[in-house]
């Protein structure tokens, strides 16, 4: 605790949404990295000293030397995400430091972005913006700036949690004639939307559009690989709003090159931020997002509030409302 006896929590960048913020100032002292980037690893190790909770995003590495540097008065690690492959999660709970994240509030927001992406990336938007704007359009013509659409296609989602159920449920509202999806296990919440559950080879095979929503798990880990995109259609778009470690990046890009698939579009990338002289900003035929997939005002607001409400329930040693 601080010299006032209120709990310390140590907030890793600027910009949180105010919400989650406010909350925690009634209850903690707050301690904030003072820039709206990431803090830097230095820095960091030397701000969570003493620290009771830690309100933390993506791209904070939370691993054996920063719960060290934070001292045995850590109770709680907080991240403003669902995915915690940044965190831990082991030493986490070897030390008994409890961990929240914020699953459920973003499904919408994600969702809505990777139709967006889908719909960007095969009707090619941002090719036909940039023609409109710099002379290339000329007259109407009639296979000029076409592209792939969704009605009467085969859609694969590989990964059927609460994110991939979720792009079934829009991607189903624009006709498509089948949706595949791979999982682990049977999802009874595909019947909701006529899903069927097939290999990992049928859904590559089949899909005109294969979309990543799976966790980042070292069984996922560059699922999408070389051997992976020879399997797909010649004509196939493929969509990652999940997590870039999902994707052998240099086999992509080599795909893409060779017009082994159509196009691609990614909302993550390995690394990111994405270099500015990366091979996947000069094709045509891939679309690059920065990492916007909960990038709702909305959702971004009630992660932050999660977030605190994780921290609050941690310090007070009561239930968290999302605790992994």
């Amino acid at each position: 605790m601080s010299s006032s006896g209120k709990y310390q929590v140590y907030v890793t960048r600027s910009d949180m949404p105010q919400g989650g913020i406010e909350l925690l100032k009634k209850q903690c002292d707050l301690k904030v990295w003072e820039q709206a980037s990431p803090c830097p690893r230095q820095e960091l190790l030397k701000h969570v000293a003493g620290a009771n909770g830690i309100y933390c995003s993506l791209t904070d590495k939370i691993d054996k030397e920063l719960l060290d540097a934070a001292g045995p008065g850590l109770k709680v690690v907080a991240t403003i995400s669902v995915g915690h492959d940044h965190i831990d999660v082991q030493e986490c709970k070897k030390r008994g430091i409890r961990i929240g994240y914020t699953p459920d509030v973003l499904t919408d927001a994600t969702a809505e972005l990777t139709l967006a992406l889908l719909l960007s990336t095969s009707r090619r938007l941002p090719e036909a913006q940039n023609e409109a704007r710099t002379g290339g359009w000329v007259s109407w013509a009639p296979t000029w700036m076409t592209g792939p659409g969704l009605a009467g296609a085969t859609v694969g989602i590989v990964g059927f949690g609460r994110i991939g159920q979720a792009v079934a449920r829009r991607v189903k509202s624009f006709n498509t004639a089948k949706i595949l999806y791979f999982n682990r296990s049977e999802r009874p919440e595909a019947k909701e939307v006529g899903a069927m559950k097939v290999t990992f080879d049928e859904l590559l095979a089949q899909s005109d559009f294969v979309i990543c929503c799976c966790a980042l798990v070292p069984e996922t880990k560059e699922i999408f690989n070389k051997t992976a995109f020879a399997k797909m259609k010649k004509t196939a778009i493929f969509v990652n709003t999940s997590r870039g470690g999902t994707v052998d990046q240099g086999a992509l890009i080599e795909a893409l090159q060779n017009n082994t698939i159509r196009a691609a579009g990614l909302d993550v990338t390995t690394p990111e931020p994405l270099p500015l002289d990366s091979p996947l900003f000069k094709l045509k035929n891939c679309i690059v997002l920065p990492h916007i997939g909960s990038a709702s005002i909305e959702a971004r607001n009630t992660m932050s509030e999660l977030t605190a409400q994780n921290i609050l329930a941690a310090l007070n040693e009561t239930k968290m409302p999302a605790e992994l």
